[in-house]
């Protein structure tokens, strides 16, 4: 791919945001251009009404003070030095060099707090992907650098990824030399792929002199204090393991250096790298600066690059991002190269530019992940936000049937892949796209009990609770999602096969359902998560379901044993759940597990069975896999108060914040935020994984004297623990 072919598809970036596309200007190449060069419910869910041993709602609080913007946004500096000139609006500059914890007003609002799960890898879903070779890097904007939430919005439009099952790292991409170049991610971003398994690293992005870059921020980030040591280094790693996330990708793009500052920044990384190991901490480099202090984007590594993945003291960063200009010959001399240095093939991200085109992008992908023989080496993504960027229709719904095709391919059933046309990709077919599923294996971190999903995808148009909305306010947070099932959607049957898609009119919790629809002429079987569950003789599996039309009788499944190869049949074996859906309204199924004890599950999936020829609608709205009796609930936080408000027109903007109960058990999945209005009814305003919350629009209700707010720890079962409340005064 060469930048000319890539230039005309490109927006054009700006400080403030992207603009409309434009034909590339020769004299000044666009932003993206030259990164191209270079029991029952309650058991299940734990209903969440009002407790007996809730306290009554306390008097209003003292007025806390009033800020300008009360929202918190991620976090985002320059190395050092600031830019000549004022901000512009909504930006705020600040140095990386004089940031500490106890300066950072939004800290509890932008501290991740779910630790990195550990994964497995079960048997391929097909023949073709591959277990230990190519890994996956994404490369994703979630928002703009300045004013990009620290906690959710209220807006179902987001890109909600689910699909971390093939990705083992994701960078949170953005940064401008007139907002900021090193990028902190956002908290629910973090959690969400740490439940997940997958590191996420910050941005350190040194931009392109035709966009502003200067090389003094460049020297800035590697310059010695007295000692000699490296303090913006230092720096990186405490606002990576204050913020609670995994490592940085380093972009040098800012032109004009000289091999003095090549040695230099080869030094940093090597400081930044001693510095982030005990904790870790993980470095990728870009393919942009080489030895010479230039910027000549290799499309390899070689000799001009690879003292800054390996030099002859040792390992320097742990991977490398390959840019865009690769050719096959490239990456096979890169592969060859990185073996010689003692490393793998793997630690070599070859650039997938999906900005434009997504899944219509040429990529020649036996360059990268060969049928025939081992993986070439590893492959990245660039913007795969492309799913939802390019729709039309930006409903939730819209957006995941785009990004299950994006990642699973045109069949949208990873066991069942549709073929790869040979002949590349035609205007907007697809035709040519080697999906992810296809080529590498699935991870999932299902690994112990209790085990429960709402098949909640961190969005939606609104939020329900025991399946009835308890808040009509479209909505996302990514740190709200479930461990979702990996396999998008594997489906077996020996007739038609049902479309399975995630759902957003109706759910049991959360802002989604699992939706099953279609004429079932055979028994259809629905692969679920894969797990490594130990069984025991009081384990049970719960689901939560309902019927539209179309009554079907329900079991389900579960694997004590693994398939025997990739694409092979998983050996369920099926229990009655002595359920039917027949007609609306929600049903609790449970199948005792006892008959298992001893055993591990590998594998859990649901069998409907259709009763009549009437097409099918089913929805399946929880699943858990616990053991009887259930634990107790989660203690409740304390000490919850409002920090700062502001009140206009009868309306607030408020920052909540409470405290985690002391060595509380069961550990908190997440809180929960609810309004308590003056006739008793409760309302739903939000959650997270932290323990504060800003709240944009709360109205007064009526002639109320104050607003009450409940906080409530939510485990994996999702059961509430008691609420604990604060007020603000009218």
């Amino acid at each position: 791919m060469t930048r000319e072919t890539r230039e005309p598809h490109e927006p054009r970036v700006t400080d403030s945001g992207v603009a409309p596309r434009t034909p590339a200007s020769p004299l000044r190449p666009t932003r993206r251009a030259v990164l191209a060069a270079g029991a029952g419910a309650a058991a299940l869910l734990g209903a969440a009404g009002r407790a007996p041993c809730a306290s009554a709602a306390p008097g209003p609080a003292p007025a806390p003070p009033t800020p300008a913007d009360l929202a918190p946004y991620a976090s985002y500096w320059f190395p050092d030095s600031l830019p000549a000139g004022t901000p512009g609006p909504g930006i705020v500059w600040r140095s990386l060099l004089r940031w500490s914890p106890e300066s950072d007003p939004d800290l509890a609002h932008n501290t991740a707090t779910v630790p990195l799960a550990q994964r497995f890898t079960p048997v391929p879903a097909n023949r073709t992907a591959r277990a230990g070779q190519a890994r996956i890097a994404s490369l994703v904007s979630f928002g703009p650098t300045a004013g990009n939430p620290s906690q959710g919005s209220p807006t179902a439009d987001h890109y909600a990824l689910t699909h971390w099952a093939y990705i083992d790292e994701l960078v949170f991409w953005g940064g401008s030399a007139g907002e900021g170049i090193v990028l902190a991610p956002n908290a629910p971003v973090v959690d969400a792929a740490h439940r997940n398994g997958v590191r996420v690293l910050g941005n350190v992005f040194l931009p392109p002199v035709a966009y502003g870059g200067d090389l003094r921020w460049t020297r800035d980030l590697v310059q010695r204090d007295a000692l000699g040591r490296f303090p913006l280094a230092d720096k990186l790693v405490d606002v990576a393991r204050t913020y609670g996330f995994d490592g940085w990708f380093v972009n040098a793009e800012t032109d004009g250096g000289d091999s003095a500052l090549a040695a230099r920044m080869r030094e940093f990384l090597r400081a930044l790298r001693t510095a982030g190991e005990p904790y870790g901490l993980r470095i990728t480099w870009y393919d942009a600066m080489n030895t010479t202090g230039r910027v000549g984007w290799q499309g390899a590594l070689n000799p001009l690059n690879q003292e800054f993945f390996e030099d002859r003291a040792g390992k320097v960063a742990d991977t490398v991002f390959v840019d865009f200009r690769w050719t096959a010959q490239t990456l096979a001399a890169s592969g060859a190269l990185a073996e010689r240095l003692g490393r793998s093939r793997h630690e070599l991200w070859a650039a997938v530019d999906t900005e434009s085109r997504g899944w219509d992008s040429p990529v020649p992908w036996d360059a990268i992940v060969p049928r025939d023989r081992e993986h070439v080496v590893s492959y990245g993504f660039y913007r795969p936000e492309w799913t939802r960027n390019h729709l039309a229709d930006r409903s939730p719904g819209a957006f995941h049937l785009a990004d299950d095709r994006f990642w699973t391919g045109e069949s949208l059933d990873p066991a069942h892949p549709a073929p790869e046309s040979e002949s590349g990709p035609g205007a907007g077919s697809g035709a040519g796209w080697r999906a992810p599923a296809t080529a590498v294996a699935d991870r999932s971190t299902v690994t112990g009990l209790p085990f429960a999903c709402s098949f909640n995808t961190g969005h939606g148009l609104r939020w329900y609770e025991n399946g009835r909305a308890v808040s009509d306010t479209p909505w996302n947070h990514l740190g709200l999602q479930d461990r979702l099932p990996g396999r998008r959607w594997a489906v077996d049957t020996a007739g038609e096969r049902p479309c399975v898609t995630l759902d957003f009119a109706d759910a049991w919790r959360g802002g989604s359902s699992l939706l099953v629809t279609g004429a079932l002429t055979a028994p259809a079987v629905v692969g679920l998560h894969s797990t490594r569950l130990p069984l025991t003789r009081a384990s049970v599996l719960e689901l939560v379901h309902s019927g539209g039309s179309g009554p079907v009788a329900v079991e389900v499944g579960v694997a004590t044993r693994e398939p025997a190869a990739p694409g092979e049949p998983v050996p369920y074996t099926w229990l009655p759940t002595g359920s039917t859906s027949r007609g609306q309204g929600w049903r609790t199924a449970r199948a005792g597990l006892g008959s298992l004890a001893g055993s591990t599950a590998y594998a859990l999936a649901v069998r409907i069975t259709a009763l009549d020829t009437v097409p099918v609608v089913w929805r399946l709205g929880a699943l858990a896999v616990h053991d009887a009796p259930r634990a107790r609930r989660p203690a409740p936080p304390t000490a919850p108060r409002v920090d700062a408000a502001a009140r206009q027109d009868g309306n607030a903007r408020l920052r909540l914040s409470w405290r985690a109960a002391a060595g509380g058990e069961p550990r908190p999945r997440h809180y929960e935020v609810w309004r308590v209005l003056p006739d008793g009814t409760r309302r739903f305003l939000g959650g997270t994984c932290g323990t504060a919350l800003y709240l944009p629009a709360v109205p007064r209700a009526g002639r109320e004297r104050a607003a009450v707010f409940e906080v409530r720890a939510v485990d994996e079962l999702y059961a509430a623990s008691a609420p604990a409340r604060t007020a603000l005064g009218w």
